[in-house]
């Protein structure tokens, strides 16, 4: 393209250059001049605006006015043209509810909205919406502001270092009592709750029901509030509403669920957002210049979340996840709450002796890398990796990129088995990854309590399984020694103990009963290896003599058929041919006659509705089906075939931890539910109450499902969380 404009800048037009076109530089420009010459010309006639067409009317009629007016607001909005909308200088167009937004100013105003508050609630349900600004817009960190909403009037009660100014006598006009107002107001959340079937009583409606509920449970902790657990807790799934929640069951695919995405969604509202209000301003800022629009902002935010639940709940009823929302996933809010705000402790000498355990095996595997490599060089780098290994080594297998070889784990995994510096340099990348991702990075996530907080994420993962962040404790390397090592650091208070329960093979016990192969479940229920037998099967050999390569290849075929794996994917993991893998896959399929039917159902379910279900009626969307790229739908099939399994074992786990959670709490114990890891649970027990959290754990866990084969755990007890492993 720089070249063909070059050339006709250089002469002026198309057809003169082609006059010229034995004189064109470089020779390959001249070629496809005289080549495509026809096409050329064509293009520039079809590029060519023609000046002289009679206009039938006049040029002042069409121009353009003023592009940033309330309606093209509202259409930049609703097709989410993001960058656009800070051009305008535009406010949202008014909806009728900011007619009743107020802004309460004084203790006196406050006591008139809780008294108003108390007044319907005595005679009617009210879904009250609650939302807290913060500096970041999170809904987390130091409370500034509180605004609610019953759907009519909308209250918003700045924060004292927001309102309040100092007067002349040097105390803040009502500033000091700000908080005081606060509490007197969240005493609402004590009072009777809207229950199924009753028509009166204040339902807390939030985006982020968690952070609310660690608050007060924070709050009432500090005051020293005498009674249980249960009874101290003033905010419950009997009287709470997670929005967040709601709108990630119905759509699973989203990457947030933002209050002003709901209400475009849901209520066909559109409301401010946070960056359109804020910006990278800080609210105290925004607040001192323009504290109306602060007041607005946060006034929709609550009135969204007290307007959206009712339609939200009839959308959960008409896909058939009523139940799923309110008997595990709402009361799930709450399990996740309390484990985030109990934290598990951790030792931070112990964590710098592992990392300095790490540091030289790394500094052994350097040198043992430059050693079998002939001189030093940045192992970090994939270019200059990718040349020690292909070029000066010649190594099989090298893959050219514009950059130089690929040094994938992918592309060494296959080397590292027959030559011992690959093997030596995928070791290295491990303990490196270790020691910045928990060595050092675990220090900044100690609190001051000794315990680390991490926060569990529910509204992640398509498939519904729980994520985890600052720290994420869910992806500790565990097939090495030195990662499984890492749990060490993590132990009980005095007087506790690590109770550890993970269930055995729950996928694969999920796809024995979905599947009713008979073969599957009498291998289960007679408690059998399930992958000698596998082996036993699709080898045709004698239980008793299946070697142990036979079981560990129907290993990788009885986890890869949850997958969907491919005979291309099963070659790659067993290092055979495809042709050999495809004959493993049909010997499975003729042991298991029942299954290949039941896979190939799903992906015809998926095919036909456009989505999946796990056995508790848990959606998952999969648009790849409707691909036209051949490549996404054999994914979005492979995705037909693996969701229902994976998130059935997902709802299992999250059913078990509810009921693990909530027993503790009704039996008055005092070991807490700490952990969740994949399909494991950590109990931090006192020791007096050891037994009977073992039975606890037994009972709630195997009885999570009522599934054709048995669901059995892996318990174990220990003083760090790597004993008890």
């Amino acid at each position: 393209e720089k070249t063909a404009t070059a050339i006709i800048a250089a002469y002026g037009s198309i057809e003169n250059a082609h006059d010229h076109v034995q004189e064109l530089k470089p020779p390959r420009a001249a070629k496809n001049l005289a080549e495509y010459y026809d096409q050329a010309v064509l293009s520039k006639e079809l590029a060519t605006i023609n000046v002289d067409g009679d206009v039938d009317c006049d040029p002042k009629e069409v121009s353009l006015g003023n592009l940033y007016t309330p309606e093209a607001f509202l259409l930049c909005k609703e097709w989410d043209f993001k960058n656009f909308l800070g051009r305008f200088e535009v406010d949202v167009p008014k909806n009728e509810a900011e007619e009743r937004f107020h802004m309460i100013a004084s203790a006196e105003e406050a006591k008139e909205m809780e008294c108003s508050l108390k007044e319907r609630a005595a005679t009617e349900a009210i879904d009250l919406g609650c939302f807290w600004l913060t500096e970041k817009g999170t809904g987390q960190g130091p409370w500034l502001a509180l605004a609610l909403s019953d759907g009519r009037d909308t209250w918003m009660l700045p924060g004292e270092t927001l309102l309040f100014e100092e007067t002349e006598t040097g105390k803040t006009r009502a500033g000091e009592n700000f908080f005081k107002m606060i509490e007197s107001i969240l005493e609402l959340f004590a009072g009777e709750p809207v229950k199924e079937g009753k028509e009166k009583g204040i339902r807390i409606c939030a985006r982020d029901l968690k952070a609310l509920a660690k608050y007060l449970r924070e709050r009432q902790e500090k005051a020293g509030t005498d009674g249980s657990a249960s009874e101290k807790r003033t905010l419950s799934p009997e009287n709470g509403f997670d929005v967040e929640v709601a709108a990630y069951l119905l759509n699973p695919l989203k990457s947030t669920y933002l209050l002003e995405d709901v209400a475009q969604e849901y209520l066909s509202l559109m409301i401010p957002s946070y960056i359109e209000v804020f910006g990278k301003n800080s609210v105290k800022d925004v607040w001192k210049e323009k504290p109306e629009t602060v007041v607005k902002y946060a006034c929709y935010q609550a009135y969204t979340a007290a307007a959206a639940p009712k339609i939200l709940e009839e959308r959960l009823t008409e896909r058939g996840m009523d139940r799923l929302y309110r008997d595990m996933e709402l009361p799930l809010v709450f399990t996740l709450a309390d484990m985030e705000t109990e934290g598990i402790a951790m030792d931070g000498e112990a964590l710098r002796e592992y990392g300095e355990k790490l540091a030289v095996r790394i500094k052994e595997l350097e040198q043992s890398i430059y050693g079998q490599a002939g001189h030093e060089f940045n192992i970090n780098s994939p270019k200059q990796l990718g040349a020690v290994l292909f070029e000066e080594l010649h190594l099989p297998g090298g893959k050219k990129t514009k950059t130089g070889y690929s040094t994938a784990a992918d592309v060494l995994e296959k080397l590292a088995p027959d030559v011992p510096l690959v093997a030596d340099i995928l070791s290295y990348r491990q303990l490196a990854k270790l020691k910045s991702t928990y060595a050092d990075g675990l220090v900044g996530c100690l609190a001051e309590d000794g315990r680390v907080h991490s926060t569990f994420q529910q509204t992640v993962t398509a498939t519904g399984r729980i994520s985890s962040t600052d720290p994420n404790l869910q992806n500790i390397p565990i097939r090495i020694e030195l990662g499984r090592q890492i749990r060490k650091v993590f132990h009980p208070r005095d007087g506790y103990v690590f109770v550890d329960a993970d269930y055995s093979q729950i996928e694969l016990r999920v796809l024995a009963h979905r599947s009713g192969d008979e073969n599957l479940i009498e291998a289960y229920r007679q408690n059998r290896d399930i992958h000698r037998s596998t082996a036993s099967l699709v080898f045709h050999t004698p239980f008793e003599e299946v070697t142990d390569l036979q079981r560990r290849n129907a290993k990788a075929v009885n986890f890869g058929i949850v997958y969907g794996i491919s005979s291309f994917g099963l070659s790659q993991d067993l290092s055979i041919t495809r042709k050999e893998a495809q004959k493993y896959i049909d010997d499975y399929f003729a042991a298991y006659p029942k299954m290949k039917g039941f896979l190939d159902g799903l992906v015809r379910q998926g095919k036909e509705t456009g989505e999946v279900k796990t056995m508790f009626g848990r959606i998952r969307p999969i648009p790849e089906l409707s691909s036209n790229n051949y490549m996404q739908r054999q994914f979005g099939e492979r995705v037909a075939m693996n969701s229902p399994i994976q998130g059935t074992a997902a709802d299992i786990i999250k059913i078990a931890m509810v009921r693990v959670h909530e027993r503790l709490e009704r039996e008055g114990l005092s070991s807490r539910l700490i952990l969740q890891v994949h399909d494991e649970l950590l109990i931090e027990a006192k020791k007096e109450e050891l037994a009977q959290v073992e039975r606890i754990l037994s009972e709630e866990m195997k009885g999570a499902a009522d599934l054709a084969v048995p669901l059995e755990i892996d318990m174990h007890t220990g003083d760090t969380w790597y004993d008890a492993k």
